[in-house]
């Protein structure tokens, strides 16, 4: 007598729900990191805070403005010092970050 076993593929529902998993992770990483660069956001009339956004993708977030003297605020220029407000807004949450992929991976199941 023989043994019979069937092994189900569920590889496609994996990965989609890793792709929805990461979808969100990614929305909620970049409303984070919108607020992190909003508040240390040097403010003078508001222009710059206010332009601040950020769009996340699958597996991308992307914050920034397109305000023409950002990069000048952000690096500093020859006669201004740097104020940074975007790049700390990522490096510094690092962990935060990628607790939250993780928080929404563990959800799959």
């Amino acid at each position: 007598m023989g043994m019979k076993i069937e092994i189900e593929d569920h590889t496609n529902e994996l990965f989609d729900a890793m792709s929805v998993a990461l979808k969100a992770a990614f929305e909620e990483i970049g409303q984070n990191a919108e607020a992190y660069a909003k508040a240390a956001c040097p403010v003078d009339t508001g222009r710059l805070r206010n332009s601040i956004s950020h769009q996340s993708k699958e597996r991308e977030m992307q914050v920034g403005t397109n305000v023409e003297y950002a990069p000048c605020v952000e690096l500093g220029t020859s006669r201004q010092k740097a104020q940074p407000y975007l790049r700390p807004s990522v490096e510094n949450y690092i962990d935060k970050y990628k607790a939250i992929i993780v928080n929404e991976l563990n959800k799959i199941g």
